[in-house]
Order: C-alpha cells, then sequence, then structure tokens
C-alpha cells in the first residue's frame, strides 16, 4: 500500500515520540524515582549468622548454608570455642560485630545460649532463630534448663569427661563427650547409624562449666524470635523448648518431627524459618 509523505512523517513522529515516553519511564525506573516501587525493594539481604552448640561444629549446619546461599543470602558459620559461656559470648559478639548491615543470628541447642548473651545491644541483629535450642532468660543456666522437664538423655551416666590443659599450667579444664555408645540415640536419631557414629567421632566437646553458668539479660527480649521445636530431641525435650518459645514472645514457632539435630536431618524446615525471619518487616 502506498502511503503519501505527510502519512509517513506523522507515523515518524509517533514513534519518536513512544520511544521518548518510554525511556523516561525506564529512567525512572532504574533511578528508583518511581512512587509505586516499594521503599524496601533494594535493601540487602541480610547476614545469617549460624551458631552451632556442643557435641557438633559449623559443618552440621551445611545443608542450611548451601540453601540460603541458592539464595543470595550472606552465610557465616563461625566455629563456637565451647570453652564456657562468657568466653564464648565473647567471641561470637565479637564475629558479629565484625559483619556490616543486618543480621539474623540463628542457634543450635547451646548456640542459643551464646545468641541470648552475644546479640544483646547490637542494634544490627534484627531477628534470633531458635533451632531446638536453649533460649535463657536471665540467671537460667544450662543446666536449670535441661532439668525443667523430664526426657532429656543429656546425663552424667551418658557422658564422658576429660581434663584439658588451661592457660594456667597449674589448673585442668574439664571438657564433656557424648558417650558414642548412645550418641545416635541422644543427640541424632534419625539419622543412618554410620552417619551417627562418625558425628560421635568426630564431636567437639563443651567446657564442663557451661552447665552452671548463668545467662545474662535476654536479646529476644528486644529482638524478634523465631523457633523450631524437635518433637523426638532426646537432648532438649520438646516440651522445655516450647515454654522458652512462649516465655520469649516468638513470632511464629514451627514443630517438626526430628532429633535433636533438626538442621541435618530437615534442613528444608529451618531455611524456610531463617527465611522467615529474614523477610520480617514487623
Amino acid at each position: 500500500m502506498n502511503r503519501s509523505p505527510s502519512m509517513l512523517h506523522r507515523i515518524r513522529i509517533g514513534v519518536a515520540a513512544a520511544l521518548v515516553a518510554g525511556l523516561g519511564i525506564a529512567g525512572l525506573a532504574a533511578s528508583g524515582a518511581s512512587a509505586s516501587s516499594p521503599s524496601n525493594a533494594t535493601a540487602p539481604k541480610p547476614t545469617i549468622v549460624l551458631i552451632h552448640g556442643a557435641f557438633a561444629d559449623a559443618s552440621g549446619w551445611n545443608g542450611v548454608v548451601s540453601r540460603l546461599q541458592s539464595l543470595g543470602y550472606p552465610t557465616f558459620a563461625p566455629a563456637n570455642p565451647l570453652r564456657g559461656l562468657p568466653s564464648d559470648t565473647t567471641y561470637i559478639k565479637s564475629v558479629i560485630a565484625q559483619i556490616d548491615g543486618p543480621i539474623i543470628l540463628v542457634g543450635h541447642s547451646y548456640g542459643g545460649m551464646v545468641m541470648t548473651n552475644a546479640a544483646l545491644g547490637d542494634p544490627d541483629v534484627k531477628g534470633l532463630v531458635y533451632v531446638a535450642a536453649f533460649a535463657p532468660a536471665e540467671g537460667d543456666s544450662v543446666g536449670a534448663l535441661s532439668g525443667m522437664f523430664p526426657g532429656s538423655m543429656l546425663t552424667p551416666e551418658n557422658l564422658i569427661i576429660r581434663d584439658y590443659p588451661t592457660t594456667d599450667p597449674t589448673v585442668l579444664g574439664k571438657e564433656g563427650y557424648i558417650n558414642p555408645a548412645v550418641f545416635r540415640e541422644v543427640f541424632a536419631g534419625d539419622l543412618s547409624r554410620r552417619t551417627a557414629a562418625t558425628m560421635a567421632a568426630t564431636q567437639r566437646p563443651a567446657e564442663l562449666a557451661s552447665l552452671g553458668q548463668p545467662s545474662g539479660p535476654p536479646a529476644w527480649a528486644t529482638i524478634p524470635s523465631w523457633f523450631i521445636v524437635a518433637k523426638n530431641d532426646n537432648a532438649i525435650p520438646a516440651e522445655a523448648q516450647r515454654f522458652m518459645a512462649e516465655r520469649a514472645g516468638a513470632v511464629k514457632t514451627v514443630e517438626v518431627r526430628a532429633s535433636h539435630v533438626v538442621m541435618i536431618s530437615q534442613p528444608g524446615a529451618v531455611t524456610a524459618l531463617i527465611i522467615q525471619a529474614a523477610r520480617y518487616q514487623g
């Protein structure tokens, strides 16, 4: 079809106007000037810091770490020294103090004791996720919380106590291991016997004094918290975990059928709860 020169001129003007309008809209979006853009669209993801507990090491978080990293979350699982609550708290506090931006702290078992103290007063910590973990109030100890409800198999007869050298050559410290003969039943009942045997052989012992050391003012009193309760836990009874979650006023508590090492047997459920904490806008 033949078009007149005037018609072609009008078409060219219309195309040019559309391009200019399109570029203008694109420019607004790129600069963040659009009024309809959410204010947190470009907010950085928080760093997820995963704190392991006694009789374990940071590798217990591997399944959770890989999932978080695949979703773009900066993730760090430091080694908890397990040399006593005051010194462990000081160490983890120094770790998170050197991380820029918002932080979600995640603690498993005794790691919950440590993070409850280490997070206190840190404005960058935006959430606490307790994974089959202790969430102490001021004055609570591991020993007292463990004995509050029946069912814990972390009893003296199931532990092996060994000496270790301290900085004072005249004083020997005492550290506890779970007896490998009962490790799977106590700690990892939903893992294979082979996996549990490897974990028993490579477990990291905890300073025995940790059992009686009192906790300070709890960070959960001022920082939102989430809890995952392991219903088949033989280390920290599920009833104790529920009690601590309710006392802390948890934003959300999730219960799963799992042993004490729920982050190993069900890393997907643990990761999902961490992501909820990371996205929380309350």
